[in-house]
């Protein structure tokens, strides 16, 4: 009798400690796992999905296999669990489970012994796929169905997928399958043909900063809104990695997230350094540039990360100049708005997209230089010149004409001194052209100036076709010679209509 009752104090004790015990630092749950999505209304981002879900559940319509795809973070096993909850509820079927009774608190926290989660990445053999197949045959112990739910399932070998094969088509009536992958492309055409597929876009940035708006008054702590713009920003669609970097801020902010602490931990520049770096390129300011940069590299500024800002700003100038100050998607903060509105009226299209393929591409070579600041430093250079560059149509043009302006020799002849140190050169396709050496006539003339090409010949004049294509263009080439000709071979010849040639060059020919 004394041993039952010390039993029975005993475990008293226990479950009275069993709260304190979670509230020590050692037992914290992070952000991410607290906020999860519990109901379809809770998805963030995802409507369209939450929809067509909930009504295939209230009309019965329920398929064997699902396949949920999308990056990382935006809620492709949340839906899957959401989903389950929904088919095991002592309620359902229903598009409403409640959450509170014990299978769906079960579901919820990956204890239920009829819904079972597989890790795809370390379950990828073939023996984990037989021991799926022994066991779909048995009836769920409590549940309605006996559900798997297999995350990354790209990761599958060739043999495990062969294996699923025909289970997978003609499953027994109590079975559901539910799979979640980031790369689609790699499962095999015959598992996809048997699920219904729904893709999961990214979740929009200011729906983003809407949630961690939430969870920031909700734990009862404090944060600009820009800070929790720029999380919003840098988490790129994935609200899970919102939640992570709010929680990991939090935790080094004590509590009082500032811009300032956001940005020396993401090591993002401000949005004041990349307008002044912006200015700096559209005003040709050279020195000031490289003392920009200086000053990123004197402040521990990752520049990998400046050259990502710089193409966002860019996507924003091309953004703003095709649908104005309310273009969808901007990533410039209030404080820029007024600036860049202003950088945009003294640019082109073509110049803000040209500006755009050179920061992509030095970029992605950044990834295999040991020298990122030379690169960053040469892609800025660069990008202060695209405004004096010659456009291929023009350049083309002038070919045509005949008033491409060449010298005695090969190279083209010198330009009068500009007021520039350093004549404008181009850069991709047009080769190294000065701005000055297309003139077009005053008036026309019978006579051809010295070093001067003849106007083109009536061969030219008369409409393109595929076999002409190729000696035409020959015949261009050889007219306009020396470096000019070097740099225009690189080029591929291709009919653009019956008057046009267009220019084709690869990155890599930059």
């Amino acid at each position: 009798m004394g041993l039952q009752w010390f039993l029975v104090f005993a475990l008293f004790c226990v479950l009275g400690a069993i709260p304190a015990l979670a509230e020590q630092p050692g037992n914290y749950t992070v952000i991410a796992r607290r906020y999860r999505p519990v109901g379809f209304e809770d998805l963030i981002g995802q409507e369209h999905i939450a929809s067509a879900l909930k009504n295939a559940v209230s009309s019965g319509r329920i398929a064997h296999a699902y396949l949920f795809t999308g990056v990382r973070g935006v809620g492709k096993t949340s839906v899957a669990r959401i989903l389950a909850r929904a088919l095991n509820c002592v309620n359902g079927p229903t598009p409403d489970p409640c959450g509170k009774c014990e299978i769906c608190q079960a579901i919820t926290s990956g204890e239920d012994v009829d819904v079972l989660e597989i890790d795809g990445a370390s379950n990828r053999g073939i023996d984990r796929i037989r021991e799926i197949r022994s066991n779909v045959q048995y009836l769920p112990s409590r549940a309605r169905f006996k559900i798997f739910i297999i995350d990354e399932v790209h990761m599958l070998t060739e043999e495990a997928f062969n294996a699923l094969l025909k289970t997978l088509e003609e499953p027994p009536p109590h079975v559901k399958f539910f799979f979640a992958t980031t790369d689609p492309q790699d499962i095999p055409i015959t598992i996809l043909s048997r699920c219904q597929r729904f893709n999961l876009a990214g979740i929009p940035q200011d729906k983003i900063l809407e949630h961690l708006k939430l969870i920031v008054k909700k734990e009862k702590m404090k944060a600009d809104e820009d800070a929790l713009r720029l999380i919003a920003r840098r988490a790129a669609g994935s609200m899970r990695d919102a939640q992570s970097l709010l929680d990991q801020l939090l935790a080094f902010s004590g509590g009082d997230l500032t811009t300032e602490a956001v940005r020396q931990l993401l090591g993002s520049a401000d949005d004041e350094r990349m307008g002044q770096i912006a200015s700096a390129v559209l005003a040709d300011n050279i020195p000031e540039l490289l003392g920009l940069v200086e000053k990123c590299v004197s402040e521990g500024l990752p520049l990998v990360e400046l050259l990502d800002q710089l193409i966002a700003y860019w996507r924003d100038l091309m953004a703003i100049h095709l649908m104005g100050e309310q273009a969808p998607g901007l990533t410039v903060g209030p404080s820029l708005k007024s600036k860049i509105l202003e950088q945009v009226k003294g640019l082109t299209l073509d110049q803000v997209t040209a500006g755009m393929d050179l920061l992509a591409a030095n970029r992605q070579k950044m990834k295999f230089s040991p020298l990122p600041r030379s690169l960053v430093e040469v892609a800025l250079v660069r990008l202060a010149r695209l405004r004096e560059l010659i456009p291929l149509s023009q350049l083309a043009q002038a070919v045509g004409q005949g008033t491409l302006r060449l010298g005695s020799g090969s190279a083209p002849q010198a330009a009068p001194p500009p007021a520039r140190p350093t004549p404008a050169m181009s850069y991709t396709a047009t080769g190294p052209v000065k701005k000055n050496d297309l003139k077009t006539p005053e008036s026309p003339s019978s006579e051809v100036p010295q070093g001067v090409i003849s106007p083109a010949s009536p061969r030219m004049r008369l409409a393109l076709d595929r076999d002409s294509l190729v000696s035409v263009w020959a015949e261009t080439l050889s007219k306009v010679g020396g470096l000019h000709e070097r740099e225009l071979r690189r080029g591929t010849p291709k009919l653009l209509g019956e008057r046009a040639i267009v220019l084709s060059f690869g990155l890599s020919q930059e």
